[in-house]
């Protein structure tokens, strides 16, 4: 089978590209064309890997957006809510975009965020959605908890709102819930089955595959950081991902990591906190970081600080790397959870709980168990790569395209 175009939509920081790019890539692979669009700030990430972009929406940082509604709202809940405010705020106004960019096409890949959804319900294209988030997916037949009414109460609003305001456009009928505006064929979930079982009150086009990467072994890393790995023992990884990008300097926060590893011994490489770092000293033992993938970075490491995005979580799994967590937002602290009940991850320290104090504790907890918390985040990084799942998926897009 042979699908002439395919088009991807997708919003949000670099972590929310990153997993599309990949399925673009193994779907290239099999001789189908495709392309992604995002944000215009995010051309060159998509065109590096050779694919067709396509920009949707404004011009605009929106990793610096985000960090400064973040800085603004302190409470996790609101900060998420705010941004996805902000972000579909752009998908409503994207809809023009989205709609000219689906024409011709195929086959619409609606990612997590819903974009393409209804402009591919008005251009009468078939769909197959993505989802990262399980705690989204509808479960039949199912007596609903507490957290089930509140999470419909307090987010799926958020969520259709936007949509329906996008479905006035093309005189579409209003939605009450998301799970309408999903694929009646296939919805892929790139999460390895070590990490969420299927669920039994799940429909069942709803499919785990296995995560979605790639080693990426043409790096090459520069001299300086060479020669800083080559000089001692392995570092401590800090990669809070999108958590580091900041809209003002936070040199407190950045003070209580390097204090931390300064008290216990360790080396560093720090991603992240640009602003920070531009007038900060930095000691011989720690090393700062621009864009490295992290499918050889997290190797060289002795232990990775992490927030428990989506792509960092998977990478510490796919790369067996031991994790000290510090969640900042909602579906952060599920995937922190995982990791610590799997027994590859000391307690999680929350964001707004951090103190060098607590950090300290971690390192040394970790330090203690480090043997036993190492050799099962490897036997996991193995179990998982043979999941497969950028294989499985394309697998799967074509049997659910080839039986239309």
């Amino acid at each position: 089978m042979n699908l002439k175009n395919v088009i991807i939509f997708t919003m949000g920081t670099r972590g929310d590209v990153q997993p599309y790019i990949y399925l673009a890539q193994a779907l290239m692979k099999e001789g189908h064309r495709v392309t992604i669009g995002t944000h215009p700030c995010w051309k060159k990430l998509v065109t590096s890997a050779m694919i067709q972009f396509t920009p949707i929406g404004p011009d605009i940082d929106i990793e610096y957006e985000a960090a400064v509604i973040r800085g603004r709202t302190k409470n996790p809940v609101f900060s998420m809510l705010k941004t996805m405010k902000f972000v579909f705020n752009i998908i409503e106004n994207s809809s023009k975009d989205i709609y000219q960019s689906s024409k011709n096409k195929d086959l619409i890949i609606v990612s997590h965020s819903q974009m393409g959804a209804t402009e591919a319900e008005v251009l009468g294209i078939d769909t197959v959605n993505v989802t990262l988030q399980t705690e989204m997916i509808a479960q039949i037949n199912k007596q609903k908890t507490l957290r089930d009414k509140v999470f419909g109460a307090l987010i799926n609003p958020q969520m259709v709102k936007p949509y329906n305001k996008i479905r006035k456009l093309y005189h579409l009928p209003k939605v009450k819930s998301m799970d309408e505006v999903m694929s009646p064929k296939l919805n892929l979930i790139p999460i390895s089955r070590y990490i969420v079982a299927q669920n039994p009150y799940w429909d069942n086009k709803n499919k785990i595959v296995g995560y979605w990467y790639n080693n990426d072994n043409s790096y090459q890393p520069e001299e300086q950081l060479e020669a800083f790995l080559s000089a001692g023992d392995k570092p401590i990884i800090l990669a809070l991902g999108a958590m580091s990008f900041e809209s003002k300097q936070e040199k407190e926060k950045l003070d209580i990591f390097v204090d931390a590893f300064q008290k216990t011994g360790m080396g560093a490489i720090i991603q992240g906190f640009n602003k920070t770092l531009t007038h900060y000293q930095l000691s011989k033992t720690m090393i700062s970081v621009g864009s490295i993938p992290h499918s050889w970075l997290f190797r060289q490491g002795y232990c990775v600080i992490h927030h428990c995005g989506f792509g960092t979580s998977a990478s510490s799994l796919l790369y067996g790397i031991p994790t000290i967590s510090v969640p900042h937002v909602l579906d952060q602290f599920a995937f922190a959870d995982h990791l610590y009940k799997l027994k590859v991850s000391v307690k999680p320290i929350k964001a707004r709980e951090l103190s060098e104090e607590k950090l300290i504790s971690a390192i040394n907890e970790l330090k203690a168990n480090y043997s036993e918390m190492h050799d099962r985040v490897e036997d996991l990084a193995k179990k998982m790569q043979k999941e497969n799942g950028l294989e499985t998926a394309v697998r799967l897009i074509e049997s659910a395209i080839d039986a239309h």
